[in-house]
């Protein structure tokens, strides 16, 4: 029997970790990510018998700035085209006082995403869809929900895939394996442009991706 193996991808580090990639490799294209090739690649790391089941996106659209967002809309249209199962959550706004000058300002953050990435790991295992979850992230929120997985369902397995320039000794510690990203991956796995969505539609990538 194959390793069904299901990618859960949190969308906002390794989005900062792509930033960070640029910055290393300027004038390469790194944004416009093929995750279901991304995630392909490394499934010969996991396992000899590992088989791509499903790869799920989660993240959350910046509606208060609506230039990003609307990136980030097409970058999702095009992930779900490719067969990417998309998730995504709110912003909120919040006051902060600022330490130095005790100014008063909003910032947007973005919620739920390690809940929902936490959820949907628990729910994989419950329904048998798979026999591994490899988390894409370096966020340690998630250690209660790998334990807890870990706990209910001996029998399958967690990894955990680095985003560039995160590490977490504690996530590598109780998952049952771990694989870095390497900054060059990035640009290696991007989505072709355009990207075919129907028999007369395409996606194009946006400017400066």
């Amino acid at each position: 029997m194959p390793n069904r193996v299901c990618f859960l991808v949190d969308g906002f580090n390794v989005y900062h970790s792509i930033i960070e990639a640029l910055k290393a490799h300027q004038g390469a294209s790194m944004k416009w990510l093929d995750l279901q090739g991304l995630c392909r690649s490394y499934l010969s790391a996991i396992s000899r018998d590992a088989v791509l089941e499903r790869v799920f996106y989660f993240s959350a659209l910046a509606d208060f700035n609506p230039d990003k967002a609307a990136r980030h809309r097409v970058y999702v249209s095009a992930l779900r085209s490719t067969g990417v199962e998309v998730q995504l959550g709110p912003f909120k706004e919040k006051d902060v006082r600022c330490r130095k000058c005790g100014a008063q300002f909003k910032r947007h953050e973005e919620k739920e995403t390690d809940v929902a990435v936490a959820a949907k790991l628990i729910e994989l295992f419950a329904v048998g869809a798979c026999d591994t979850v490899a988390l894409v992230t370096g966020d340690t929120d998630l250690a209660p929900a790998i334990r807890t997985a870990k706990h209910l369902y001996p029998s399958k397995r967690v990894w955990v895939v680095f985003p560039f320039g995160r590490h977490n000794a504690e996530l590598k510690a109780i998952t049952h394996g771990h694989i870095k990203i390497k900054a060059k991956s990035y640009g290696g796995y991007q989505l072709p442009n355009p990207v075919k969505h129907s028999d007369t539609g395409v996606i194009w990538k946006p400017l400066g991706w």
